[in-house]
């Protein structure tokens, strides 16, 4: 018991310590405490495209062009722009007002350098400037970009949360090589919130501060646009990883918010009158399975076809998500959106394990150890990943899984390519996706099937990526639906991931907060308490 007390005597001496170091008297802060749904590791968006990584991202950072709750991209850091009759030349101008963390004002020497390191990384990114003839400052405020031939995507890839949050860094950061992480000495950017460096305790908390001089855009915020008003002095992620201790800290107001609680809480949660509980996205997110097409034997589609029938989605869905909030869906651009068709997902619509099982064996499958990198820190991730490991020894596949921290899981699957036998080898990973990212052909990073772009798992098809590039580059909806119906069909085929359901993911928050977003993904301005 005594054990007991001092923890809870920690837990709450914690937040009051870090009041005490600032300048403010502690009884006049307003504080948010939020449990994000994973501990922060990677801080540099252009390393990894993960939520809490662009979660991170876009309270410190702005951003030229910003998505709205429907998707549509509106102009964020500039004041007005200006594209040439014949649309090669896009003259922007940015807003008065934009100034750096660390006081300096916002150039846009620093947004031409922020927007050539973001284009090496991001497949958006990519995309763009390969049809760019040149990206220049004119003088502190104005700069122009050129393109070689005309471009539907240039505001919406400016816009861009789907992959790496294209963050506006000072020069000096931008200049840095994309491939090395900006540390966390030098997150400085133009956002409503300041991150807190000698305050991060990796593991415990991260804490952000009220940025003084940030100058909100007049519109009312909508989605990622428009106006990012901090209306708290500080937003501090509490990491709780157990779902039940977290659940327990919010209903006692030890925090205001949980980002993304674990279905087996809701109950709870939803049976007191003083908490919140609800969707944000307008279209839910998806939970994926994606294979190593590296190696053996993923590096064969017919392995990777045979996961998408070990297990029915209703399996995977009940099990990380309960049983409401989730539907089936068989489309790799999101049910119920826009691009969510789909047309050649009738062979794999059910499950059929004796099936899989003669895929794997067509595929050379000889008992080989499969190893599925997860997480429990994810509690929806970590219950896919049992599911299919269930399912795969069912049909004699000998798959286990190895468990890290969701940081640890990320980088591994995110970077090491080691072959059977190597250290840090990998099979599968399994992982939920936001709408945003994976609605559209050319922000959907599980789609991009060739060599240079492909993402972690690596699979490529020159067919397939033909398919998409011709999507991308057409230049009206309805050519771009006819390309669709071919592309999603050749998905099935190659089948670079296969979808385990869909959901509407659910936060919870104290009644006192208010002014929480309809967003795609979750973000943290605009929140008062009461």
């Amino acid at each position: 018991m005594k054990a007991f007390n001092r923890k809870r005597l920690a837990f709450l001496a914690a937040p009051l310590a870090a009041l005490a170091m600032t300048a403010m008297p502690a009884e006049a802060q307003k504080v948010v405490y939020v449990v994000p749904h994973a501990d922060l590791r990677i801080l540099d968006p252009l390393q990894a495209a993960a939520t809490i990584t662009t979660m991170h991202a876009s309270n410190i950072y702005d951003q030229i062009f910003a998505w709205d709750v429907n998707l549509q991209s509106k102009p964020q850091m500039i004041q007005d722009y200006k594209v040439s009759d014949d649309k090669l030349t896009y003259t922007m101008t940015l807003r008065p007002g934009l100034k750096f963390h660390d006081g300096s004002n916002v150039t846009t020497k620093d947004v031409v350098a922020s927007v050539k390191r973001w284009m090496i990384r991001d497949g958006i990114g990519r995309r763009l400037a390969g049809v760019l003839a040149s990206l220049e400052a004119v003088d502190d405020k104005t700069f122009v970009f050129k393109l070689k031939q005309p471009y539907s995507w240039v505001e919406y890839s400016l816009g861009n949360h789907a992959g790496n949050y294209p963050a506006i860094m000072r020069e000096k950061e931008a200049l840095i090589d994309p491939m090395t992480a900006v540390g966390a000495d030098a997150q400085i950017g133009s956002g409503p919130y300041r991150f807190v460096r000698e305050e991060w305790k990796p593991g415990d908390e991260v804490v952000y501060a009220k940025f003084a001089d940030y100058v909100p855009r007049a519109e009312p915020p909508d989605g990622m646009a428009g106006g990012r008003q901090a209306k708290v002095d500080k937003l501090i992620f509490k990491v709780i990883p157990d779902p039940q201790t977290a659940a327990s800290a919010l209903l006692k107001g030890e925090v205001d918010f949980i980002d993304g609680p674990a279905s087996d809480v809701l109950p709870q949660l939803e049976r007191s009158n003083q908490i919140t509980v609800s969707k944000l996205a307008p279209v839910g997110g998806f939970g994926a399975i994606r294979a190593n097409a590296l190696h053996p034997p993923f590096n064969n589609p017919k392995a990777r076809q045979a996961l998408a029938l070990v297990v029915p989605q209703e399996d995977f869905m009940r099990t990380a998500f309960g049983n409401k909030n989730w539907n089936e869906c068989f489309s790799f651009f999101v049910c119920k959106s826009v691009y969510g068709t789909e047309v050649g997902s009738e062979p794999y619509r059910k499950a059929d394990p004796a099936r899989a099982k003669k895929l794997f064996e067509e595929a050379g499958y000889k008992g080989e150890r499969i190893v599925i990198t997860s997480t429990r820190e994810i509690a929806q991730i970590g219950a896919q990943a049992e599911v299919l490991a269930a399912g795969l020894n069912a049909i004699g596949v000998k798959a286990e899984v190895e468990w890290a921290d969701w940081g640890t899981t990320l980088t591994r699957f995110l970077t090491n390519k080691n072959p059977v036998g190597q250290p840090g080898h990998w099979n599968i990973f399994t992982t939920t996706n936001s709408w945003s990212t994976w609605h559209n052909p050319l922000t959907n990073i599980g789609v991009v099937l060739n060599p240079e772009g492909s993402w972690a798992g690596w699979p490529t098809d020159p067919e397939g990526e033909k398919l998409r590039v011709q999507f991308i580059e057409a230049t009206d909806q309805k050519t771009r639906m006819e390309i669709l119906d071919k592309l999603h069909r050749r998905m099935w085929e190659v089948m670079p991931y296969v979808v385990t359901g869909q959901f509407d993911q659910q936060y919870a928050w104290r009644n006192n907060i208010k002014g929480v977003l309809p967003t795609s993904k979750l973000v943290l301005w605009n929140i008062s308490k009461e």
